[in-house]
């Protein structure tokens, strides 16, 4: 537990710099929003803490396979900093600038009919201005880039550098804490469907969400996803919730595939020590 603490106490103090991040950037002077920051930093550094200091997790996976949770910590940061410099009032540095041209074309070119940019800005409440449709769009296209870069970079990690192999040994227990291996069918199959159900989730999940959002707008009232630090958190997770997906799911295949040449190195070792029956 003493030898992964500094690295717990460094990972807690990493997530609560994400989390004021867009408050820090943008400060609006809410001093009750403030205090409710204050509530969520201090219950996510203690996950956190507790998380990466315990023997063995409860939710967080792939604890001991880096740089899987590494690369997702990243991309949620970059694209919150991000995010919240498009949306920051009166800043017009070069850094700004660049984001907002790079978002701004991503997302022009990916707003057609039916796409998830576009199903995103019909979320935006009546008589919002164009600029703030303009920063919206940006945002999402940058966001949307951040995500499938991440998620291009996991995959040519796994591919070229044999993830999680390169890690060391591979311990189920630890790095998928919410599966049981030992329980239901054969682990592969299990491995191999939620793998897909993940798979599918991702790909379905950037159209899903702005129906869901706009179901409980229709209960709840409507949802400003133009006020800044709305727009900030909730395009990140629109964004970064598949990617997340589609990383979990490219992981579980790999995990299954691991199992099943584990296996047949088994079988072969117990062949030639004449084990298996005839």
């Amino acid at each position: 537990m003493f030898s992964r603490l500094p690295g717990a106490i460094a990972r807690a103090a990493l997530v609560v710099i994400l989390i004021v991040t867009p408050t820090v950037l943008l400060d609006d002077g809410n001093s009750s929003a403030v205090h409710v920051l204050g509530l969520v930093c201090i219950f996510a550094a203690v996950f956190t803490l507790v998380e990466y200091t315990a023997h063995s997790p409860s939710l967080i996976e792939f604890r001991n396979a880096p740089p899987f949770n590494r690369l997702r910590f990243l991309a949620v940061f970059v694209s919150v900093f991000s995010i919240s410099l498009i949306v920051r009032d009166g800043d017009n540095s070069v850094i700004t600038q660049l984001f907002r041209t790079i978002g701004g074309q991503v997302g022009a070119t990916i707003d057609f009919a039916y796409s998830p940019v576009r199903m995103l800005l019909l979320l935006a409440p009546e008589g919002s201005t164009l600029e703030e449709l303009s920063r919206l769009r940006a945002a999402a296209g940058l966001s949307y880039l951040i995500s499938l870069t991440s998620l291009a970079i996991f995959v040519i990690m796994l591919r070229l550098r044999g993830w999680p192999q390169e890690t060391g040994a591979f311990n189920m227990w630890i790095n998928l804490p919410t599966f049981d291996p030992t329980a239901g069918p054969d682990v592969v199959e299990r491995l191999n469907r939620d793998s897909q159900i993940n798979l599918i989730l991702g790909f379905l999940l950037p159209f899903l969400v702005p129906a869901a959002i706009t179901m409980l707008a229709s209960v709840s009232g409507p949802i400003h996803l133009v006020a800044p630090h709305t727009l900030v958190w909730g395009v990140t997770a629109w964004a970064f919730l598949p990617a997340s997906l589609l990383m979990r799911g490219v992981a579980l295949s790999r995990v299954s595939q691991m199992v099943v040449f584990q296996r047949k190195k088994a079988y072969v070792r117990a062949a030639k020590k004449g084990l298996l029956p005839v």
